[in-house]
């Protein structure tokens, strides 16, 4: 497959472990190529975020421009980076960015992935697995980007399938809630999106053995078992989990193989204030109710199911063929 057959991708990112995990996802697949690497804060501030993308670029031998993104959200406060999570330096304090140094491309996220759409329309699907402030800031500045984007796949709500809610709140998504407003901006924008959510993507889960595994099986695979390990386990201190959630790559697997999701489409509005701010609700096609602030808005597709043993197993081909 030549690279002018292939499947442009923008991933917007906030390396981050998980984040980690699904570049190198992405890395592996033949029918894709990666037309940018977009940061935003998130994980950890904007200025990490960008020196992990250049190092996780760099050491992989990943051919995308990376660009520097939003630092703080649209409109609230931002709120503080969760070290606990994936450590001072976003992938978990392992030491593999210690004494690297490198700048990004020139030029604002938003306004390359305006450029970027703008020159390739149709072909552009952005992944987004990170707060949407990048997304939002594009739409602001070019809102025709919108016809021209094929599609807009979103790490990010929760929809309270197998009754899972947030992570940042009891009803709030990460993602999301670090900056409500622009993904309620992305969410009713008139361009195609779909939500790959906490709620579906916290039963996808690469088990210990499954990292031991694929440890032993190269670089790539040895690199992410060594930045999980204090991801690892904090997952089974809090959630009794045996291993890693796949947050980011179950979202990457859905360009690949999207018959591993099911789907259901709606209206999808984010609370922006009180105490539910960050809450992701989707108002199902064909579901009648008194006048709302879901009216008038154009449906989104969310998935409400996964597979998720075929898209662990996805991910492990993937790594394992990098080496």
């Amino acid at each position: 497959m030549t690279d002018t057959e292939k499947n442009l991708v923008i991933f917007d990112t906030d390396p981050g472990i998980d984040d980690a995990m699904a570049l190198l996802f992405l890395k592996a697949q033949s029918s894709l190529k990666l037309a940018a690497v977009t940061t935003v804060f998130g994980n950890a501030e904007t200025e990490v975020t960008t020196r992990n993308a250049l190092y996780l670029t760099r050491r992989f031998g990943i051919d995308a421009p990376v660009y520097a993104g939003a630092t703080h959200p649209l409109s609230i406060k931002r709120g503080p980076a969760p070290v606990f999570i994936h450590g001072e330096d976003g992938l978990g304090d392992a030491g593999a960015t210690q004494s690297f140094e490198a700048r990004p491309a020139e030029g604002h996220a938003a306004d390359r992935m305006v450029e970027i759409i703008k020159a390739n329309p149709g072909r552009v699907t952005i992944l987004a697995v990170a707060p949407l402030t990048n997304l939002a800031l594009a739409l602001d500045r070019a809102p025709s980007i919108a016809t021209l984007v094929k599609d807009v796949v979103i790490m990010g709500g929760a929809f309270a399938w197998g009754g899972r809610r947030g992570n940042a709140t009891p009803v709030a998504e990460a993602n999301v809630h670090n900056d409500p407003h622009a993904a309620d901006k992305v969410f009713t924008a008139d361009w195609p999106v779909t939500a790959i959510g906490l709620d579906v993507t916290s039963h996808c889960v690469a088990t210990h053995d499954d990292a031991a595994q694929l440890a032993s099986s190269g670089q790539a695979g040895r690199f992410l078992w060594d930045i999980s390990r204090g991801y690892e386990a904090l997952y089974r201190r809090r959630n009794q989990v045996d291993g890693c959630c796949l947050h980011d790559v179950a979202a990457a697997a859905y360009l690949v193989a999207p018959e591993l999701f099911a789907l259901r489409s709606g209206a999808v509005r984010v609370v922006t204030e009180g105490i539910a701010i960050g809450q992701s609700i989707q108002k199902l096609d064909g579901h009648a109710f008194g006048p709302s602030a879901w009216d008038g808005h154009p449906s989104k597709l969310v998935a409400s199911e996964a597979n998720c043993a075929g898209i662990v197993e996805a991910y492990k081909t993937a790594i394992r063929s990098l080496g």
